[in-house]
């Protein structure tokens, strides 16, 4: 796994990133709060470790500021503080667990392993977009450069569906299957009628279109 070790004690520092190291994982080292937030802004890490008490920025206004911007990286803090109070804070703003110094080496490999595996956490996506469309998902809203479009529900699950796997062709048996729920015979129409209408909706007046058709096979989304 690639890790990011964010610790300011020299010795804990190097005794940590070089048991984990050994272990077989890629490990960051940097020492200051303001690299360690640098660097989780910038890469994609499998687990950070934290420390609290930081030059710069401290581990908590890290961590807070990475679940703000919608950052789901597993978090360890490594920390001194390890009254209950203390622990309840960390975990609170959004670490996934907290160690308390001293500590055992072989413990910390055991729960930074169980972190990667466990992996982000996936939020459920609630709007999707494409160029200037917008998909609102909770409030079946859509919107083209900011004007709001009617559709039917089946036009609605189509225009998802193409979205959702946007520069991917989408044939018409799949989407008889997933908007449809059932399959129908593939030679219908059915699919190019709904789509024809939902094109009129969506394309119309506008001068780059968003729903293409691939001769032959189904549709695809992409804006170019």
């Amino acid at each position: 796994m690639r890790l990011l070790l964010v610790e300011d004690d020299a010795r804990v520092g190097e005794h940590v990133a070089k048991g984990l190291r050994q272990a077989g994982h890629l490990v960051e080292h940097v020492s200051d709060g303001r690299e360690g937030l640098f660097r989780v802004a910038g890469e994609t890490y499998d687990v950070v470790i934290l420390d609290r008490m930081l030059p710069g920025v401290d581990g908590l206004k890290i961590l807070q500021t990475m679940r703000a911007t919608g950052d789901t990286t597993p978090v360890l803090f490594l920390s001194a503080l390890g009254e209950v109070d203390e622990r309840v804070k960390g975990l609170t703003a959004g670490a996934d667990d907290y160690l308390a110094k001293p500590f055992a080496l072989s413990e910390l490999q055991a729960r930074v392993e169980a972190l990667g595996r466990r992996g982000p956490v996936q939020t459920e996506t609630t709007r999707l977009t494409l160029g200037d469309l917008e998909i609102d998902l909770l409030g079946r809203e859509v919107r083209r450069a900011g004007k709001r479009i009617d559709l039917t529900d089946r036009e609605f699950r189509i225009l998802d569906h193409l979205v959702r796997n946007a520069g991917r062709v989408v044939t018409r048996s799949m989407l008889l299957e997933s908007v449809w729920d059932y399959q129908f015979d593939p030679q219908t129409n059915i699919v190019d009628q709904h789509v024809s209408r939902l094109r009129q909706k969506v394309d119309r007046d506008q001068s780059v279109a968003l729903i293409h058709t691939v001769r032959g096979v189904g549709y695809v989304a992409r804006a170019d």
